[in-house]
């Protein structure tokens, strides 16, 4: 089968599409041919070297896919040949066949397209399971970095559909109104002085809940802009990973600081999450309550240009590369 490889570490120009052996599912589960792949900034890490996969997983690139079932392993009742799926993984979904435990698969929402569906189990599992984390109620204020990028445009709604006031940050006049259209209250350009601007917004109060991609950049501004007991949730390290904190700070506001990984999460409490995003958010898709993001689809021989696209500062939305 045709899979994206890495031969070593480096930029989008180390990644080739070769042949490799398609992969046999086991006991509980499923061999999947591929339409869609998700593109993530966890993937442009894992090129780079800084993001292994867990151990025993693959290390072809790529943590969400959709297709349809090729073959079953023994044990897996739920799903069958011919059956349309999206896939939570933790590798190996930039490839023309995947295996994933049956558990991680659920089917698409009815309103979209197999493709597009490919670039959307990733961002809102992340999402849900953050959020639900951190325990984010209707009337808190929730903060978002990144609101222009794939969770970004997921989240704002999502913390809307909650009942909450949604601040978020984005590099551009054109991304800050990406925001306002897909919801949000307050959209801040990161260039200006985005803390004083939160607390503006908030009559000085703060946010409730962070939801924060960029690690230590924004540890200190990221406290400073919390509310009394306030939840911050680091999902991504953007902006590196040792930064200084203010513990008096964190203390006087009774404050609280998470980190996850979705990727290195046991099989069961990854099922359990996809199940919570088939039975919440893909009803939510299909009354248009939240939006699918814009979406820029690579062919899949094109995964270099996608990758530079994602990192290049333009990109709006999901990236999705088609097979």
């Amino acid at each position: 089968m045709r899979a994206v490889l890495v031969d070593s570490p480096g930029g989008p120009e180390s990644m080739r599409v070769g042949e490799v052996d398609t992969p046999t599912p086991g006991p509980g589960e499923v061999l999947v041919k591929t339409v869609a792949s998700g593109v993530n900034r966890a993937d442009v890490l894992q090129r780079q070297g800084h993001y292994p996969p867990p151990r025993g997983t693959t290390d072809i690139i790529g943590l969400e896919a959709s297709g349809v079932v090729a073959a079953v392993g023994d044990g897996v009742d739920q799903w069958r040949e011919g059956d349309e799926v999206v896939a939570l993984l933790a590798g190996g979904g930039y490839a023309e066949y995947f295996v994933a435990p049956a558990g991680q698969l659920i089917a698409p929402p009815s309103s979209v397209d197999l493709v597009t569906a490919g670039g959307l189990l990733e961002v809102a599992a992340t999402v849900v399971s953050n959020l639900d984390v951190a325990g984010l109620a209707a009337g808190e204020v929730f903060l978002v970095h990144g609101g222009a990028g794939g969770i970004g445009t997921f989240a704002i709604q999502y913390a809307k559909a909650l009942g909450a006031t949604v601040i978020t940050t984005a590099g551009t006049a054109e991304k800050v109104r990406h925001c306002l259209d897909h919801g949000a209250d307050h959209a801040i350009d990161y260039h200006d002085d985005w803390p004083a601007a939160v607390a503006e917004a908030t009559g000085g109060k703060g946010a409730d809940v962070i939801l924060d991609i960029m690690g230590a950049k924004y540890l200190e501004a990221n406290v400073k802009s919390l509310a009394r007991r306030g939840r911050m949730v680091v999902i991504g390290l953007q902006g590196g990973v040792k930064g200084t904190l203010n513990l008096g700070l964190l203390l006087a506001k009774q404050g609280t600081i998470t980190a996850t990984s979705l990727r290195f999460r046991p099989a069961a409490e990854k099922a359990a999450i996809c199940s919570r995003v088939a039975e919440t958010v893909w009803p939510l898709i299909d009354a248009g309550t939240i939006a699918v993001s814009p979406e820029t689809r690579f062919p899949f021989a094109e995964v270099q240009a996608a990758h530079t696209h994602l990192v290049g500062g333009d990109n709006v939305g999901k990236i999705v590369l088609v097979h």
